[in-house]
């Protein structure tokens, strides 16, 4: 059986189950002390506060050299890339299936692979061993496991949930994995985020003669900011306001690339690492600012350093 994972529980959840847990400590015959089991058990159950209509909460999940991201809306979840699996650890396992249990998700509408590459696909097997999974697709759906049963990105392909529109494209000129990378364009209230994959420039100058080459706010930076990628073309084509890079940290790559980031800084772009801010947490449809798990209270990082 695998690990039960407690959903996240909101703050005034917790108030009222500390008032139950409280009420039955009361002696017995105390009046409205059996109404502390059903307080306390909100903590075991909890109500989820559903997403606004026409928005999209974003996760890009902290899995170290790899990517993966979770897109809600108020009735539909899916999975951009499910991070990798080297030897016995695996990071759909271990990172990706439990944070979709703990946001309470328990179904994907899809599972999108952007391509076979260990370190977006790698994880992919356990999350749909964990999670039912009703449709899986890929840039690169013959190099996937049969298991997965796999489709192809189907560049075009677009489809509305909740108010919010989602749109896939390819290169159909790719020579090779990263340049067949699935992209997809997450549109909420008129704030867009684009996931590219591992896309290299030759795919970037495809991408611009597509019609997704529209102006955005949030870009996953392609190949994880490597040197091959995030063209100076492309960025002034997109004028995105902020990046998202998904690394290891002291990768062996180098990501991401000094002369990428210095690219970003000169056109004013905000840049969230996962490496130095952990999981990242962004509702799209709000233009607000992103959540950064590491910038989160707790006790054992407030705890003062020992002399």
């Amino acid at each position: 059986w695998p690990a039960w994972v407690a959903p996240l529980i909101p703050l005034w959840v917790w108030g009222l189950s500390s008032l139950g847990a409280l009420l039955l400590l009361l002696p017995k015959g105390v009046p409205l002390r059996v109404l502390g089991w059903p307080l306390l058990l909100l903590a075991v159950w909890p109500p989820q506060d559903p997403v606004p209509e026409g928005e999209v909460e974003i996760w890009q999940l902290d899995v170290g050299q790899g990517l993966s991201f979770i897109l809600r809306t108020r009735d539909h979840a899916m999975l951009y890339d499910a991070g990798a699996r080297v030897a016995d650890f695996d990071l759909g396992e271990r990172v990706v299936l439990p944070t979709l249990h703990k946001l309470g998700i328990r179904r994907l509408d899809l599972m999108l692979l952007s391509h076979a590459d260990n370190d977006h696909a790698g994880g992919a097997l356990a999350v749909q061993r964990g999670i039912p999974v009703s449709q899986v697709r890929s840039g690169e759906p013959e190099a996937l496991p049969a298991a997965l049963q796999s489709a192809s990105c189907d560049s075009g392909l677009s489809w509305h949930w909740n108010g919010a529109r989602f749109t896939l494209w390819q290169w159909t000129g790719a020579a090779d994995g990263n340049q067949a990378s699935c992209v997809l364009l997450v549109e909420a209230g008129g704030e867009r985020l684009l996931l590219t994959g591992d896309i290299d420039v030759h795919a970037e100058r495809a991408l611009l003669g597509s019609p997704l080459a529209v102006r955005i706010h949030w870009l996953q930076a392609p190949h994880h900011g490597s040197r091959t990628s995030s063209s100076m073309a492309l960025l002034r084509r997109l004028t995105p306001k902020a990046v998202l890079i998904s690394r290891g940290q002291g990768n062996a790559f180098g990501h991401p690339h000094p002369q990428v980031v210095a690219r970003y800084r000169q056109l004013g772009m905000v840049i969230h690492d996962s490496a130095e801010q952990g999981a990242l947490k962004l509702r799209l449809g709000t233009f607000g600012q992103p959540e950064s798990l590491r910038q989160q209270r707790r006790f054992w990082r407030d705890w003062p350093a020992m002399p």
